[in-house]
Parts: structure tokens; C-alpha cells; sequence
């Protein structure tokens, strides 16, 4: 009886692995099939096409900011309207500060 038992145990353990390692290798048959690998293939060009559009249009936010920042300071070194000498200038594209005695001007 105890045999019978764990020949019984043992049939079913084997049928469920069976089952299990069917399952898995008709999944990794379907992942690998030709409409699945091209489906992946048109949605991970989707995805990047979409990334690659966020990041040009990223790119081109900063660039006009950086923009804005060069033209102010391109304006800060235009000579100062007249009203009395300034001590310094502030360049803020860079975020220095420059003597006007050590520059020239």
C-alpha cells in the first residue's frame, strides 16, 4: 500500500512537471515567433521615437534658456548707459563676477 502511495505521488509529480516545462517552452515558442518578434520590434520603435522626441524638444527648452542667458550677458557687456560708473559687472550666463580694473574696460 505504501508503495502504491508514493508511486501515485510520484506519477503526479512528474505529470505536473511535464505540464509546467510544456508550458513554459510553448510560451517561449509563441515569444519567439515571427508576428511577436515583430510586434515588439514596431513597439520598442514606437517607444523610442516617442523618447527621442521628449528629448529634442528638452533640448531645445534648455537651448533657449541657455540662449536668453548668453544675450543678457552679452548685454551686461555693452558699455553701461551713462548714470556713473559701475564697480563691477555680473556675467550671469557664467556666474562671475569681474573688476572692471582687472578686464580693461
Amino acid at each position: 500500500m505504501r508503495r502504491l502511495f508514493w508511486l501515485s505521488v510520484g506519477a503526479g509529480a512528474g505529470v505536473y512537471a511535464t505540464h509546467r516545462v510544456k508550458r513554459r517552452v510553448e510560451r517561449f515558442a509563441r515569444a519567439l515567433s515571427p508576428e511577436s518578434v515583430a510586434a515588439r520590434a514596431v513597439s520598442t520603435g514606437q517607444d523610442a521615437g516617442e523618447r527621442l522626441r521628449l528629448f529634442a524638444s528638452d533640448v531645445r527648452t534648455e537651448m533657449r534658456a541657455r540662449e536668453e542667458e548668453l544675450r543678457e550677458a552679452v548685454r551686461m557687456d555693452q558699455a553701461p548707459p551713462d548714470g556713473g560708473p559701475p564697480a563691477r559687472r555680473v556675467l550671469k550666463a557664467r556666474y562671475t563676477i569681474i573688476e572692471n580694473d582687472k578686464d580693461g574696460h
